[in-house]
């Protein structure tokens, strides 16, 4: 049998180009309005009241063109005035309070744009999903696990991999799913999952061997750290209004296209080598946005389920404390710093390229990848703009005699290759990537930055760790509700 090459992938360059002439909207904004004011200065007051601002004109010059961390000036003015706005509005620590008034059935009880959130079941009882009224989306969550990736054969990896592209690929053409969110996250154990199966399957009594054993459960359980995955589906209501009203209408219909769809993934799932552990019931979904702000209630849900399965009252899922700092936040037992992910493998790498972040030694951390499927229509629109503004930016460029830039030619080849795909059939999406880092103390938080920031280097992953946006971002990289 000949030998299978190992499989790769790489990542297309993430375009930096702009709005206009490379410039950003903010950037846009602020130079026009300082244009009209220098036209409004002219004249009124002539050339010589335009002169006597030229310390303002620099400051508009430095807030388009000086850049920090990867964005310039101008594009910090948007996110610093929210910042800004919440602080004011005093909505950087948010605290819960007891109520004596009847709790709504469901509702999960989160800080910021995701207070309206509620878990709902089917009429059947066989699903769980999280309701948002605003975004009008209904998310299911399923539990997976695989087999180690990176202990498989070449031939495997490639199965899998061409597998999950499938599954994708498939959601993505329905038109109904929103979004899909592949998230996986390490969090503390207390071992007592570990001594319950040592309790029922395991000999103790035999020489030598049971002790040690017993030994080393104690030892090393509360130190060891599951990871956890899971993959949410986010039914786009109006999207599907049409099979919705065939289904019953209402969040019956909603349900009823909800379930083919989830059924059509389990299926694709075990093609890509992947085993569904079931999708989760609201309680467990409340287990699961109950842990990413306190993860130190893990093994107090364990104990208290009667399943061994962490469950808990949505109606008690949110935090009890959050405050939010400038480039960390703080929850009620950890603190917590999130990562985007600004740029991928550009170069040819195996697709584990994720594992030196994956399995960073004694460190916490969540990793969300956020799939936004794209009709072929809109896909196609929008390589069309990004051919026309390569080509519009080196006319001018060689209009004014500047030099070619690689960055443009690499650019145009990426939207060539793109546009090749979407018409030979494949789906589009857009990946957005976030890493949460989390950690007991202030302290141990810088730590365990400095640790993932060091393997994102040998992964070939660029991080930009989010200013001014924690809160926010947090629910979007912690929690699997695959929100916009």
């Amino acid at each position: 049998m000949p030998d299978v090459a190992p499989p790769t992938v790489k990542f297309p360059h993430r375009s930096r180009r702009g709005v206009l002439l490379g410039l950003t909207a903010p950037q846009l904004t602020v130079t026009a309005t300082t244009g009209l004011l220098v036209l409004g200065v002219m004249l009124t007051s002539g050339l010589s009241g335009a002169l006597r601002l030229v310390p303002l004109w620099g400051l508009v010059l430095a807030a388009v063109f000086v850049r920090h961390r990867g964005r310039a000036l101008a594009d910090w003015l948007p996110i610093a005035t929210r910042y800004l706005l919440r602080r004011a509005q005093g909505q950087l620590i948010w605290l819960a309070r007891p109520s004596t008034r009847p709790v709504r059935d469901g509702l999960l009880h989160l800080p910021g744009t995701a207070a309206s959130l509620r878990v709902v079941t089917a009429p059947d009882g066989r699903l769980a999903a999280v309701h948002d009224p605003h975004h009008a989306t209904l998310t299911a969550v399923l539990k997976i696990s695989s087999r180690a990736f990176a202990l498989l054969d070449p031939a495997t990896q490639h199965a899998n991999v061409a597998g999950w592209g499938r599954a994708l690929a498939a959601l993505a053409r329905t038109g109904h799913v929103a979004r899909i969110q592949v998230l996986e996250r390490t969090v503390p154990d207390s071992g007592d999952a570990l001594q319950r199966y040592w309790a029922s399957h395991g000999r103790p009594d035999t020489p030598v061997a049971g002790p040690l054993y017993t030994e080393l459960l104690q030892a090393a359980g509360p130190a060891a750290a599951p990871h956890e995955a899971y993959v949410a589906l986010a039914l786009d209501l109006r999207a599907a209004r049409r099979l919705i009203n065939q289904a019953g209408g209402g969040l019956t219909g909603a349900f009823a296209v909800l379930g083919q769809i989830t059924a059509s993934f389990d299926q694709a799932a075990r093609t890509a080598g992947l085993t569904p552990a079931g999708w989760l019931s609201a309680r467990q979904i409340a287990a699961v946005v109950r842990t990413a702000y306190d993860p130190a209630a893990l093994a107090r849900l364990e104990r208290w389920s009667p399943t061994g399965h962490p469950q808990a009252d949505p109606a008690a899922a949110g935090p009890v404390v959050v405050v939010e700092h400038g480039e960390y936040l703080q929850t009620d037992s950890a603190y917590h710093a999130v990562y985007w992910i600004e740029n991928w493998p550009r170069i040819e790498t195996s697709p584990a390229f994720l594992h030196q972040v994956l399995f960073s030694s004694g460190v916490r951390r969540t990793l969300s990848l956020t799939y936004a499927p794209k009709s072929l229509e809109a896909a196609l629109r929008d390589v069309q703009r990004r051919k026309a503004s390569v080509v519009a930016d080196a006319a001018e460029r060689a209009r004014r005699g500047q030099v070619d830039s690689e960055e443009d030619s690499i650019e145009y080849a990426d939207a060539k290759a793109r546009e090749r795909q979407l018409i030979a059939g494949h789906a589009d999406v857009a990946l957005t990537g976030l890493l949460t880092v989390s950690a007991d103390t202030e302290e141990q938080l810088r730590g365990a930055c400095a640790v993932i920031e060091t393997a994102a280097v040998g992964a070939l992953i660029d991080l930009r760790l989010l200013t001014w946006q924690q809160a926010e971002a947090f629910t979007l990289a912690a929690l699997p509700l695959a929100r916009p």
